[in-house]
C-alpha cells in the first residue's frame, strides 16, 4: 500500500495491553522469552508457530485497546511503518511491543534514497547504527525491507539486480554487526506491475531471507476496472510462485472491501483456505484502516462478527 506511514504515526504510538502467548500446557500469560521459544520450537526458522498460523494487525482504526476489544483477542504480530532514516528499534511502538509480548513487524520503507547509493556504501554508517540498535533490543522481530518491490512502489526503479544487491548489502551489514535477531521478510505484491520484471527476479536468495510473503487485497467493485476476488483468488498466483523457496510464508498486508460481494464470507473463508490450499502460510496481517477502500474489520456488523469468529479459531491460537 502506498504512503501508509502518514497514517501510522498517531495510531501506532498507543499501547495499553499485553499479548499473552500460549504455553505448551495450553495456559496463557507466558513470558516473552517463552513465547519465542514456543514459536520456534522444532523449527529451523525463527518465529514459526508450532502449528497453525500467527494473526497480526495494523492498528489504523483505533487504539490497541479499542481494536482488541472489537476482535475479542490479542493478535500476536503488530505491523508498523518506518522511513529510511527512522530509528525503529528505539521507537515507542517497538519498545512496547517487545515489553508486552507482541512480535514487531517492521515495514522499513526506503523513500527518497537511491538504491545505488546504498549499494555503494554511502549509507553504511547509518545502516551500521540501525543494526547495532536492532541487536541491542535482544529479541527477535520481523524486518520487512522495501516491500511490494514488484508493484507500484517500484523500489529500485523495478531493477531486480539493483534491488537484490541492496537487500543483500543491508542484510550483510546486520549480520556483520551481530544483529541476528532480525528475522528477514521478503514481501512482494501479489501481482506484478504490468510491463515490469517477474516477481522472482527480485528474490535475494534463501541465504538472505527467513520468511517470504505477499501483500494482497480484494479491491471489490468500487472501481469499474476491478472485480471481486475471494481470499484464495487474491493469493493463488503469488503463492504458487514464492512457495518454491521452501520458506515459511507471511501475508504482510491483507483486507477486503465491502462493495461487490460478501465481505463476511470472504473473511470466513480465510482459515479453511489456509488449511486446505495455503499450508505454507504461517502468519497473516490484517490492514485495519479506512484508506483506498473500507478495509476496516468493523466496516459492518456482519463483517466484524465474521472477523471475531475467525480470530478465535484454534488455527490462530
Amino acid at each position: 500500500m502506498k504512503n501508509v506511514k502518514s497514517i501510522t504515526v498517531t495510531t501506532s504510538l498507543i499501547f495499553v495491553l499485553a499479548f499473552a502467548a500460549c504455553k505448551k500446557s495450553g495456559t496463557q500469560n507466558s513470558s516473552p522469552d517463552e513465547q519465542t521459544v514456543a514459536l520456534s520450537a522444532g523449527r529451523g526458522v525463527p518465529l514459526v508457530p508450532a502449528s497453525g498460523a500467527l494473526l497480526g494487525h495494523y492498528y489504523g482504526n483505533g487504539t490497541i485497546t479499542e481494536t482488541d476489544a472489537r476482535i475479542g483477542r490479542r493478535p500476536a504480530i503488530h505491523l508498523t511503518y518506518y522511513s529510511w532514516t527512522d530509528h525503529w528499534s528505539k521507537s515507542i511502538p517497538t519498545k512496547q511491543d517487545l515489553a508486552e509480548g507482541r512480535i514487531p513487524l517492521i515495514n522499513w520503507e526506503p523513500y527518497n534514497v537511491k538504491f545505488k547509493d546504498i549499494v555503494s556504501g554511502k549509507y553504511d554508517t547509518q545502516i551500521r547504527l540501525q543494526a547495532d540498535e536492532a541487536k541491542a533490543i535482544g529479541r527477535q522481530f520481523f524486518l520487512d525491507f522495501a516491500a511490494e518491490m514488484n508493484g507500484d512502489e517500484a523500489w529500485g526503479d523495478h531493477n531486480p539486480d539493483l534491488y537484490v544487491k541492496t537487500f543483500r548489502h543491508i542484510h550483510d551489514i546486520f549480520i556483520a554487526r551481530g544483529a541476528t535477531n532480525a528475522v528477514w521478510v521478503w514481501c512482494p505484491n501479489n501481482a506484478d506491475e504490468p510491463g515490469t520484471p517477474a516477481v522472482m527476479q527480485y528474490y535475494p536468495g534463501n541465504a538472505y531471507v527467513d520468511w517470504v510473503g505477499a501483500d494482497g487485497y480484494n479491491w471489490g467493485t468500487s472501481d469499474s476496472d476491478d472485480e471481486w476476488e475471494t481470499f484464495y483468488q487474491v493469493f493463488e498466483d503469488i503463492y504458487s510462485k514464492i512457495s518454491v523457496t521452501g520458506k515459511p510464508m507471511m501475508i504482510g498486508e491483507m483486507a477486503s472491501d465491502e462493495i461487490g460481494g460478501d465481505k463476511a464470507k470472504w473473511i470466513s473463508q480465510i482459515v479453511p483456505t489456509l488449511k486446505e490450499k495455503f499450508p505454507a502460510i504461517k502468519a497473516v496481517v490484517w490492514f485495519d484502516v479506512v484508506k483506498e477502500r473500507h478495509w476496516q474489520i468493523n466496516s459492518s456488523q456482519t463483517t466484524l462478527n465474521a472477523y471475531r469468529a475467525m480470530a478465535k479459531n484454534p488455527y490462530f491460537n
